[in-house]
């Protein structure tokens, strides 16, 4: 049998290293060296001059945090946020408001040029809206911790695997996020209180949903102790035994599937819990407003939405375009998309569902022509599935992004490799004090 070899941790140095911060890493981080090796440091804005700690030091790269601040960026701004820091669910709000998305489109210009070899030649106005209290899906942890006598609801530290101890979140929906500490107290009355370990968060434009994920059975009192607190906070409690399938109401309580709606389109969604939508639904009405405005559909436009989730983008193009088909990996998201399609009354539409990361080359909607192409993947980016751009020849592709760097990918493949023209790009402001960064693309043939 081989020995299996041991390595000891490197012990980190204990004084603080002075630097000045060279630049923003995708994730918010700033950048420095120290004898060659980059030093990723949390809260440190570029230009700034500071000493930091080191954290974590590896081969290649090293991380550290400020300990003293020598020179502030004129960017720097006070975080709202009193457990900013420790929770691990925002990274940037030690930037000012109007600052972070600013920043996030140099880092989008950064990444096209460097990843992507393509120049952005012009930009959109960037997408704006509330900066806070607008997350309204998210899944939270939950852990009773017995020494500290309470549970713990929220999100995890920042780099680590515990959950922070908070008492409220600023930038989920207020029905949620400043009830954290009622939603811990009606937890530590249940049976089950050390048997939760998350909650999917729902909320619609009406509705707001919760789904315990629950390891053993709920008693009837813990279901009455759970009835009361939703009476009492207008939110609908559920049950999760299993898989997302499993979610249900509380026994005797209504199902109540929540809805999100695009006014400008006439067009609204129902949704279940666990299901992918857009978190900031003022961004997404801007967003669907761009594209419908840019793309330019019309009755003679034959459609293609790759990674369509649940029809976000494909049911309001067809209330404009002749035909237009929707295709997603997940089976139930297809299904959902088709009961939406007849919600809306809209019967030009069609829905497949594909893993596209695979040759759908045999597939029937595949072998079709289209002239306008929607994306909008998953933080892995499209690059499988843009060689078929050559078979449907379309003169316009849409891209909707969630991470720059597989969009500077695939902004090369198309300008470099499928001979696109990117006509222009920007930013949408979807994660404020996070350091998120949604963007979008249209290029031409």
């Amino acid at each position: 049998m081989a020995r299996r070899r041991y390595h000891k941790k490197r012990k980190l140095p204990e004084d603080p290293v002075k630097v000045t911060i060279e630049a923003f890493t995708h994730d918010g981080r700033g950048v420095a060296h120290v004898d060659g090796k980059a030093v990723f440091i949390d809260e440190a804005l570029p230009g700034e001059e500071l000493e930091f700690i080191y954290t974590d030091s590896r081969k290649d790269y090293a991380e550290g945090k400020v300990e003293t601040l020598l020179t502030e960026s004129p960017d720097r701004g006070e975080a709202a946020c009193a457990h900013f820091g420790r929770c691990g669910g925002c990274s940037f709000q030690h930037v000012k408001d109007e600052q972070q998305i600013v920043i996030k489109q140099g880092l989008l210009a950064e990444q096209f040029q460097r990843i992507g070899k393509v120049a952005i030649s012009e930009y959109w106005e960037p997408l704006i809206g509330p900066h806070w209290g607008y997350r309204r899906k998210a899944r939270m942890g939950v852990k009773y911790v017995a020494k500290k006598g309470r549970v713990l609801v929220g999100f995890r530290e920042r780099r680590n695997q515990f959950l922070a101890e908070i008492e409220s979140c600023k930038v989920l929906h207020p029905i949620i996020g400043e009830k954290l500490m009622d939603l811990s107290a009606m937890i530590g009355q249940l049976s089950i209180k050390d048997k939760i370990p998350q909650i999917e968060v729902a909320i619609g434009d009406q509705d707001c949903v919760l789904a315990f994920r629950v390891l053993e059975p709920a008693t009837d009192e813990d279901k009455e102790i759970m009835r009361a607190f939703g009476h009492q906070h207008n939110i609908s409690m559920c049950l999760q035994s299993k898989g997302p399938d499993t979610i249900v109401p509380i026994d005797g309580e209504p199902e109540v599937i929540p809805t999100y709606s695009l006014p400008d389109q006439g067009i609204t969604f129902r949704f279940k819990p666990a299901m992918f939508t857009q978190v900031n639904y003022e961004i997404n009405r801007l967003m669907v407003n761009r594209v419908m405005q840019e793309m330019d559909f019309n009755e003679q436009d034959r459609v293609l939405d790759l990674f369509c989730g649940l029809g976000n983008f494909t049911l309001p193009i067809a209330t404009k375009a002749g035909h237009v088909v929707g295709v997603e990996g997940d089976q139930p998201l297809v299904n959902h998309a088709k009961e939406n399609a007849l919600l809306n009354n809209l019967s030009n539409v069609e829905f497949f569902a594909a893993d596209l990361s695979k040759d759908v080359s045999d597939q029937a909607w595949a072998r079709q022509k289209y002239n306008k192409v929607m994306l909008d993947p998953s933080r892995a980016g499209a690059s499988d599935v843009l060689h078929n751009l050559k078979k449907w020849e379309p003169e316009l592709v849409m891209y909707v992004s969630c991470n720059p760097s597989t969009l500077a990918r695939d902004a090369g493949i198309l300008v470099n490799e499928l001979g696109y023209t990117l006509v222009k790009a920007g930013v949408m402001d979807m994660f404020p004090q996070t350091g998120h960064v949604e963007s979008i693309a249209l290029f031409k043939k």
